[in-house]
């Protein structure tokens, strides 16, 4: 993790945090369509504060993960830019995120709206990640 700038995965974590609240305010009703609950079904559950921890402590994880990864592609003679490190960061996403949630999802039965949904937030989440990270946390 050497040149990796722990301010700025600080800084992707959270903006992709943000991300994914804007992301799934937006699709608030297709989401609870999706999952088959009704907005009081969803509040009568646990709560949203051990979810919310965890999404912080998972995105600022990724972040961290993805700034090694991409020190090490991006140091093998490919510059070291918010370009690059999207595209690297949506390729890690096409092999690794979209696969795994289709399975999953195909193996519980999940509407593929949710499928979308979901998928659709975690590219965002990476390429805002890869982004911020490639552009600013690796020199």
């Amino acid at each position: 993790m050497a040149g990796v700038n722990y301010w700025i995965i600080l800084v992707a974590g959270l903006a992709s945090c943000l991300f994914g609240a804007l992301w799934y305010g937006l699709l608030s009703k297709l989401w609870l369509s999706a999952v088959a609950k009704s907005e009081d079904e969803l509040k009568a559950s646990a709560g949203f504060a051990v979810p919310m921890v965890m999404t912080i402590v998972a995105q600022l994880f990724m972040a961290w993960v993805l700034a090694g990864l991409l020190a090490h592609l991006l140091k093998g003679g490919v510059s070291a830019n918010a370009q690059n490190g999207a595209l690297s960061a949506g390729i890690i996403w096409a092999g690794f995120v979209a696969t795994t949630i289709s399975v999953n999802h195909a193996f519980q039965g999940s509407n593929r709206m949710l499928t979308i949904i979901d998928g659709g937030q975690w590219l965002g989440v990476l390429l805002i990640q890869g982004a911020i990270i490639g552009g600013w946390g690796i020199k």
